[in-house]
């Protein structure tokens, strides 16, 4: 497979994801309306950076031989930098908040996702360096 096309097929799913939410960021006073609605867009933070760090999972693995360790810290910190990024692109949006505590809440998608490729003994790389 030609490298650019592979590279595509890697990332663009990552980047499509994060337009989604900085999309989603972007609807002033976004509110479902529904009687547990806090709840429900909590849920909704933590699926989202699950579903991101998943993206970004597979473009890494994909694009990178990478050490366990080394792979985790920086699915860990592009998602975690991205939900960062995200608040303080909320903070400008009427209606909506710079929250440190959605940050947590995202981190807990990032997070949950990196225990569950743990448990399943996805962490298993031997070097960090670009595949050719």
């Amino acid at each position: 497979m030609n490298g650019s096309v592979k590279f595509f097929k890697l990332w663009f799913p990552a980047i499509v994801w994060m337009a989604v939410i900085f999309f989603f960021s972007s609807i002033p006073d976004l509110n479902s309306g529904l009687k547990y609605d806090f709840v429900l867009r909590k849920i909704a933070h933590i699926a989202e950076y699950f579903i991101l760090t998943f993206f970004l999972y597979r473009a890494f693995k994909g694009t990178f031989d990478m050490k366990a360790a080394c792979l985790f810290v920086w699915l860990a910190a592009l998602s975690f930098f991205y939900a960062i990024s995200d608040e303080i692109h909320q903070s400008f949006v009427p209606g909506r908040a710079c929250a440190i505590g959605d940050v947590l809440i995202d981190s807990v998608g990032i997070l949950g996702f990196c225990a569950v490729v743990k448990l399943s003994g996805g962490w298993s790389k031997t070097s960090c360096r670009l595949i050719k």
